[in-house]
Order: structure tokens, then sequence, then C-alpha cells
């Protein structure tokens, strides 16, 4: 039974990789390359030299790629880096794909020359989309993101901030070939792009969650247990000025559920304090099983 539960989650993730990735390949072509658009990371290295050398990012792609292999399989391991490797080959393979399809003239990318915000636009939640289900499904693309977790394994680099450093490096070389206004578009492009990734990859269905501070604790967990049908926890506390023990309350509703919560908190203690924090998934008894 435990093999059947993990072949299936393993099969989903191969599937939702290879969405992913196709995705993402058409979203490079269709409206990144057609209107010479940037990208960050090794994807916009893959992208200069395809305006420069017209080299297809399809076999860029693949063989920045391949050292990088070495020095993740060397750093993390074999199991991490299956996945980064079968999303990378993915890639390449949906790129040459969308290369054959564009060629023949079975898919006419969109070419603009006016409304360039359109085609950013449009790039950025494609793109977005694409990673944000690859990486949802326990995938990467190499390039960037492996440097940034070796960075960070010997270093102590913030992830987040190496892989920043490397995108200003690739997206700012390029205005020696683009003009500024297409590097500017990129750049808007790259911020829709991490925005649709979070929103995919960290759940659609994000939930909020509740630590409030309130003379009248267990009214308010039961209320909270009756009216919302939510799961209340209480946290012994004591106040670091007055000294005072009290319980504080914790609970995660969703989203369109916030409003009532609220409304219930300020009928039974409209002095409360209320913290409202973001949670982009939850698992367990009324939100996700697993």
């Amino acid at each position: 039974m435990i093999f059947k539960e993990r072949f299936a989650d393993q099969f989903l993730n191969v599937i939702g990789i290879m969405i992913g990735t196709a995705i993402y390949a058409f979203g490079l072509h269709y409206f990144v390359i057609s209107n010479e658009l940037m990208e960050g990371g090794l994807t916009g290295i893959s992208l200069l030299l395809k305006y420069v050398l017209n080299v297809p990012p399809s076999l860029s792609t693949l063989v920045f790629n391949i050292p990088l292999f070495y020095l993740g399989w060397r750093n993390f391991g074999k199991g991490p880096m299956l996945y980064t490797i079968f999303g990378v080959v993915c890639l390449s393979i949906f790129l040459w794909v969308m290369e054959r399809l564009i060629h023949n003239g079975w898919i006419v990318p969109f070419h603009t020359t006016q409304d360039y915000f359109l085609a950013t636009l449009y790039a950025g939640i494609t793109l977005g989309t694409g990673l944000g289900l690859v990486f949802r499904f326990g995938g990467t693309t190499g390039g960037s993101d492996i440097l940034a977790r070796i960075g960070h394994k010997k270093r102590g680099w913030s992830v987040g901030q190496v892989i920043l450093i490397i995108d200003v490096i690739v997206i700012g070389s390029s205005f020696i070939y683009l003009p500024k206004e297409k590097v500017l578009y990129s750049l808007v492009a790259v911020f829709v792009t991490s925005r649709i990734i979070d929103y995919i990859s960290e759940g659609a269905y994000a939930a909020k969650s509740f630590t409030i501070i309130s003379e009248q604790p267990g009214v308010l967990a039961d209320n909270i247990t009756k009216v919302l049908d939510r799961g209340v926890t209480l946290f012994p506390a004591r106040g670091a000025y007055s000294g005072n023990t009290k319980e504080v309350v914790y609970c995660v509703v969703y989203r369109h559920e916030t409003r009532r919560l609220r409304e219930l908190v300020h009928a039974v203690d409209p002095r409360a304090f209320i913290i409202v924090g973001d949670v982009h998934e939850v698992i367990g008894e009324g939100f996700k099983t697993h």
C-alpha cells in the first residue's frame, strides 16, 4: 500500500514537472524570444546567445546545466538532483519542440512593436505558471538555483540573494545588446514571474493565521470552534511589562473566513489584540489531507 502511494506521488510529480516545463517553454518562445525580451539566470544567458549568435536555447540550456549537474550531484546527492535533471531535460526537449513548431509555421509567436507591456505581462504569467508547477511538484530547471544552493551550503549565503545577484548581472549585461526599454520591460516580466511562482508553488488556497491576545480566551476558543468549526490552540503566555499570565488563542482559517473571525473576536472582546499572518499551505483536518 505504501509502495503504491509513493509510486502515485512520484508519477504525479513527473507529470506536473512535464506540464510545467512545457508551459515555460511555450511562454519563452511565444512571448519572450519573439519580442527579444530577457530573463535572469542561465536562461538569460541562453537568450543572449540566441539573439547574438542564433544558438538554439534548447541546446544551450542543456549544455550549461551539465557541469552544474555534476556539482549538484556531489554536493546534494543523487536523490535531490534526480527531479532537477529530469526538469532540465524536459525543458530542453519542449524548447526543441517549440523551435520545430515555430520553424514549420505551425505556431506563430506573439510579436508586437507597440504594446510591449502586454507581451511582458503574459510572458510573466506563462513563465511563472510553468516554473510554479515545476517547483510545486519538487523539481527545478537547474541553472542559478543549483549555484545558489551550493553557495548556501558551502558559504551560508542566502539562496534568494544569490539568485537575485545572478539575475541582475545577466539582465544588466543585456544592455550591451538590447535597447534599454526592452531590458526594463524584462524586469517587469521577472517581477510578475516571481509573483506567479509564489502563487502557484505555495498554493492559491493560502490561508490566514490568527494570534489573538484577549481577556476572554476560553470564550473566544469556544465560539470559534462552534461558529467556524475550526480547531483552536491555547498557548500559555506572560506579559513582559505587566507580568500577568494569560492564554493566547491561535487558529488558522481560509481567507474567506477572516472577516467572520474578526467580527466574532470583536463581538466577544473589542479590545483584543489580533495578529494576522499569511499561511501558504495547511495540511491537516479541515484543510489538505496530505
